[in-house]
């Protein structure tokens, strides 16, 4: 295969940084092709020449070193880490992360809890927005849109102090006359 051209590389890294930042978002090869600015078929070719996996293996892998970081780490179910990091099948999930780790999510889990330290309660992490992309996306455009503000701020904290269904209390701000 030749070699890609350097005036080539920049385009895919900006590709390759895009899969690392939205790897937990439906990322496909027309995104990931169209974010390095060249066809899907050229883009795939060049890819694997460039990081020696293709895209999709790199996306998928991605994932999985995420999942393998919140099982070692976070207090939370398979199931929610397997949807936390992108995938909507348990079952891929599962069988990728077996085949690329070596052992089932669950058994990989159980190991580290065993050995590792204190894990962080999942209901933390939910809490504060780690787990939660589009949280996460709102607290960002707190700093890109100013003039928003105040429709994120109200948007978070109405998602932050909702009740459960098992308590009768609600929060509610007073009303103010404008």
């Amino acid at each position: 295969m030749p070699a890609v051209p350097a005036s080539l590389l920049p385009h895919l890294r900006r590709a390759r940084d895009l899969a690392d930042r939205h790897f937990a978002e439906p990322l496909d090869l027309d995104t990931l092709a169209s974010a390095a600015a060249v066809s899907r078929y050229h883009f795939s070719r060049c890819f694997a020449a460039t990081y020696g996996e293709t895209p999709m293996r790199y996306v998928t892998r991605r994932r999985i070193e995420r999942a393998q970081d919140l099982l070692r780490t976070a207090n939370l179910t398979v199931t929610e880490v397997c949807m936390l990091v992108g995938f909507s099948s348990l079952g891929s999930f599962s069988a990728r992360f077996h085949e690329l780790v070596g052992e089932s999510p669950t058994a990989y889990r159980d190991r580290w809890a065993r050995s590792g330290g204190p894990r962080i309660p999942g209901c933390f992490l939910f809490m504060n927005g780690v787990l939660m992309p589009e949280l996460t996306a709102q607290h960002r455009n707190l700093e890109e849109a100013p003039a928003d503000r105040a429709a994120v701020r109200s948007s978070i904290l109405s998602r932050t102090f909702h009740s459960s269904p098992s308590t009768s209390t609600t929060r509610t701000r007073p009303r103010t006359s404008t």
